[in-house]
C-alpha cells in the first residue's frame, strides 16, 4: 500500500520494484491487480509530493523578489 509517509525516494525506488514485480509474469492475475494498485497508489502520492515541492519553490522564488518563474519547456532541452 502507498504509505503518505514515504519520501518522494523511497515512492520512486517502490515503484520501481512494483514495474519489476508486474513484468516478471510470474503473478496471478489477482497479485498483478494487487501490485498495479498498490503502484497506482503511488504514483499518486508522489505526483502529490512533487506539486507540493513546485508550489514551495515558486513561493520561495516569488519571494526573493523580482524573479518570475517560468514552467519548464522539455522541447528546449
Amino acid at each position: 500500500m502507498a504509505d503518505p509517509e514515504l519520501g518522494f525516494d523511497a515512492i520512486m525506488s517502490r515503484l520501481r520494484e512494483v514495474v519489476s514485480k508486474l513484468e516478471s509474469g510470474e503473478l496471478t492475475l489477482e497479485q498483478s491487480l494487487a501490485v498495479y494498485e498498490e503502484g497506482v497508489k503511488l504514483a499518486r502520492t508522489g505526483q502529490t509530493q512533487l506539486a507540493s515541492a513546485e508550489k514551495r519553490v515558486e513561493i520561495l522564488v516569488s519571494a526573493s523578489g523580482g524573479v518570475q518563474a517560468v514552467p519548464f519547456d522539455e522541447t528546449s532541452s
